[in-house]
């Protein structure tokens, strides 16, 4: 089986959406149950039917592999990749064997920059995640060659919840911001309260990574995400 044929959803899409960390089923649930919700799997669906090609296979997988109680970092993405075998569920992550997009090319040159961590030769993000960085995109699935297609279809509405709750635990954390699209969230985060920081930059795409107000190259986001979490007794390992 290619990467194509294990990336791509599967209908119905619902069945895709259980099996995740029991910390953020409740808000997955209520969002089921919202008018939102429902006309956002109702969607996707007819977009399936139709013989549409939706990535990723498993949309949630982000919230399969880090627990909301684990989570140390948020790292908010935008949208599924939209080319076939690179989206995994995990924003900015691609599976093993699939060239490095621009951007991830970006975040490896920053993390080496900033803590000497040397960039792996692949793409894939899994041990971040495990490790307690929610790698979450805002809307999380795409059809094939065309992006945001699937951009304010009712996503939001789960992605923003998710959001939310990862503000209003307890555990202290870091929001990395990058690029307006995340930035516009975080009148989320403030409104919660608690003992977080937020970390802003432009996004590390090559049109912006380097550019005005807030570069991307050389934010310092891994060393004061490492020192504020290491401060809290909650460290976090870069290394992949």
């Amino acid at each position: 089986m290619d990467n194509q044929q294990l990336n791509r959803l599967q209908p119905p899409l619902e069945a895709q959406l259980h099996g995740i960390d029991p910390g953020w089923q409740p808000v997955v649930d209520a969002w089921l149950e919202s008018l939102p919700g429902q006309a956002l799997v109702g969607f996707v669906d007819q977009r399936l039917a139709a013989g549409a090609t939706v990535f990723p296979a498993r949309p949630l997988r982000a919230l399969e592999l880090t627990p909301l109680a684990q989570v140390r970092v948020v790292l908010l993405g935008q949208d599924p990749y939209h080319g076939a075998g690179q989206a995994e569920g995990l924003a900015f992550s691609v599976p093993e064997g699939v060239p490095l997009p621009p951007s991830l090319r970006n975040v490896y040159k920053e993390l080496q920059r900033d803590l000497g961590v040397k960039p792996p030769r692949n793409g894939h993000l899994v041990a971040w995640a495990q490790r307690g960085v929610l790698l979450l995109n805002t809307t999380l699935t795409v059809e094939e060659g065309k992006p945001a297609s699937h951009a304010k279809r009712g996503w939001e509405a789960l992605t923003d919840a998710l959001i939310r709750a990862a503000a209003a635990d307890a555990n202290p954390k870091v929001f990395m911001l990058w690029g307006a699209h995340a930035q516009a969230k975080r009148p989320l985060i403030e409104a919660a309260g608690g003992d977080h920081l937020v970390l802003v930059s432009n996004h590390p795409s090559p049109l912006a990574a380097t550019k005005p107000p807030i570069p991307f190259m050389g934010n310092g986001h891994f060393g004061q995400a490492s020192a504020f979490l290491a401060e809290r007794g909650r460290p976090i390992d870069w290394q992949l």
